[in-house]
Order: C-alpha cells, then structure tokens, then sequence
C-alpha cells in the first residue's frame, strides 16, 4: 500500500478519533453543568411555571460571572449538540482539501480545526446576543406578574411557529444546503488549503446552520436553554434531519412532532390539558 494512502487512512482515524473524545468530553460537561444548574433549583412564577436559574444570578454571583457562566455553558452544549452533524460537513472539507494536493496530515488537521473555530464562533456569537435578550424578557417577567402568566401560553405559540418552520420552502433550501457536497451552496470542489479560506468557511457552515437550526434553536430556548431533556430532543433532530438518507421527510415528520408539543402546551395553558 502507498505511503500517502496509509498516511491518509491514519489521518481519518485521528480525525474521527478526536471527534469522537470532543463530543464525549462536551457532552459529560453538559450534562455535570446542567445538573449544577438543576440543583441551584428554580423561581416559582405566576402561572404556573418556573423560570430558570440560567437567567438570574445566585446568591453572591456578579452579572458578569453570570454572564460568563452561561457563555460558558452555552458553547460547550453547543459543540455537543452540534458536533454530531457537524462532522460529515467537515470530512466533505477534508476530502475537497485533499483533492487538491491539500499541506499534507499536519495542515490538514490544522486547516479542519480552523474550520470548526469559525463555525463555533457563529454559535457563540448567537449566544452572546441571546442571553441578554434572555436576562432582559425574565427582568419583565419578574416585574410583570400579568406578562409573567402569559409565558406558558407564547411559549406553547412560539413551538407552535417554530414547527411549522419545518414545512416551508425557505427550511428546505437551508436544509439542502447543510446535506449539500462539494460546490453546492456552500463551498467549490477545490477549496485553496489556506486558513483564511479555512475561517471563513467555518463561518460559512455556521451561518448556514444557525440558519437551518433557527426553529429548533427558538424550541431549546422557550423550552429549556439547560434541561437536558430538550437538549437530548433537539439534538436527535438536527443530526436526523442532517443525516438521515430523505432529510426533507425527516424534517417534516419532526416539524409535526413540534406542532404537536405546541398544541398540548397552548392547550395545557388555557386550561384544557
């Protein structure tokens, strides 16, 4: 067997390898923070519901350790819940930059981890916007018992909204373009082996999926940012719906789960549940 051929084979090990630990090590940290967050215990608010105490500081913590905190949690869900699907997105890379002469096993690892930092920093930033929106709607919540008791019921509505998403058009074309190989929507069939080329298709590949996930974000957001639960649920269904050999029809079989969820949770709100 030629010297690159088992070179090559020995870098898809460590490559798979490496994946495999990063999600176990991401996902045991996910799990040990949300049991942490768990037993901080929750507000009783007016309606019948408990806010999280991944919006409001504990006894002691400063907002900017607060802050930190929840940043800190959110990246490391994030590299677990997405890491699933994120892997044959970066093996399509690794292939294109292969077929081009690549910079040999070394720079090809180097190049697939640029990669995976810019699609992670797309993540992060949508954390860092989404948890002052967070801290400022269970502000008003606390200071608003009336809005406070309206939450079961938009959150049923928002699950609602965000399981039609699944059925439309624009979810589609998002869809096909995360499941899309080489030189469809996201990247040309020989990608120059540079890492600014590397970054900025990281970003790329995050924007398409933050993208294609919005619907599925929204749910973990009103439904439970650090319950392990939802987590699990949405997971399941971003690396079905990437993976799954007729992702448009798992994507609406998903998509009427999600009605299904908001309908008892609107029902369950006006008291017919």
């Amino acid at each position: 067997m030629p010297a690159h051929s088992i070179e090559a084979r020995a870098s898809q090990r460590a490559f798979f390898g490496v994946s495999a630990l990063l999600f176990a090590v991401s996902t045991a940290v996910t799990i040990a923070g949300a049991a942490s967050m768990s037993a901080m215990g929750e507000m009783p608010m007016p309606g019948g519901w408990t806010m999280s105490a991944a919006w409001m500081p504990m006894c002691g913590q400063t907002w900017s350790g607060l802050a930190a905190s929840f940043l800190g949690m959110w990246v490391v869900m994030m590299v677990a819940m997405m890491l699933p699907s994120l892997v044959p997105m970066l093996r399509r890379y690794r292939d294109a930059v292969g077929g081009t002469g690549g910079k040999g096993v070394t720079g090809l690892g180097w190049l697939t981890t640029v990669v995976g930092l810019g699609y992670f920093f797309v993540w992060t930033a949508f954390g860092i916007v989404a948890f002052p929106l967070g801290v400022a709607l269970a502000a008003l919540e606390m200071q608003q018992p009336a809005l406070a008791r309206a939450v079961p019921l938009a959150v049923g509505v928002i699950v609602l909204i965000a399981g039609a998403l699944q059925f439309t058009a624009w979810k589609a074309r998002r869809l096909a373009c995360c499941r899309a190989t080489p030189g469809r929507c996201l990247m040309s069939p020989a990608l120059p082996a540079d890492a600014a080329t590397a970054w900025r298709h990281g970003l790329q590949l995050g924007l398409h999926c933050s993208y294609c996930c919005a619907g599925l974000t929204i749910v973990l957001l009103v439904a439970g940012v650090m319950d392990l639960r939802v987590m699990a649920v949405v997971t399941a269904a971003i690396t079905v719906e990437r993976l799954a050999p007729r992702g448009d029809r798992a994507a609406r079989v998903i998509g009427a789960g999600i009605v299904g969820a908001g309908v008892l949770l609107i029902a369950r709100a006006v008291g017919l549940g």
